[in-house]
């Protein structure tokens, strides 16, 4: 039950993706263009995922577990570290750069978006390097 539920949560994911712009790779770096061709709408897309999120959360956390498993999953690491702020720096030039993040890269890949066949190719071997990097000792080492 849960893998469908899964690819359900997920398919409704999409479609969202597609119907507010956030699969356009163009509607998203005319954003990021605040002195050129701005285009504010993806901050109303961005404001009403934030509110969902917000409301999402303070009535899940009532909860003593979710309804699909034996307990939250929470991360340990709470810190804001290097890596952290490196993955972030990564994304957010990636986003700038394609005009893509994760989720709406796969779904423009469905759509025949342009520029998605380089994007996630590239995406996906920095996962993987991304992966092996973590067992590196400057990634790893204790009170850096």
């Amino acid at each position: 039950m849960r893998p469908v539920l899964g690819f359900f949560a997920g398919l409704t994911f999409g479609i969202g993706l597609i119907l507010s712009g956030m699969a356009n790779p163009a509607k998203v770096l005319n954003f990021l263009d605040i002195f050129g061709a701005w285009d504010p709408s993806l901050a109303f897309v961005m404001g009403g995922a934030s509110v969902t999120a917000f409301i999402g959360y303070r009535l899940v956390w009532r909860r003593d577990a979710p309804a699909l498993g034996p307990g939250f999953d929470m991360p340990d690491n709470t810190a804001i570290d290097a890596p952290l702020l490196t993955g972030a720096a990564i994304f957010g030039t990636g986003w700038g750069l394609g005009g893509f993040c994760p989720g709406p890269a796969w779904t423009a890949l469905a759509m025949g978006a342009p520029g998605t066949l380089i994007f996630l190719p590239a995406m996906l071997i920095g996962i993987v390097l991304g992966g092996r990097a973590k067992s590196f000792t400057i990634f790893t080492a204790k009170g850096a």
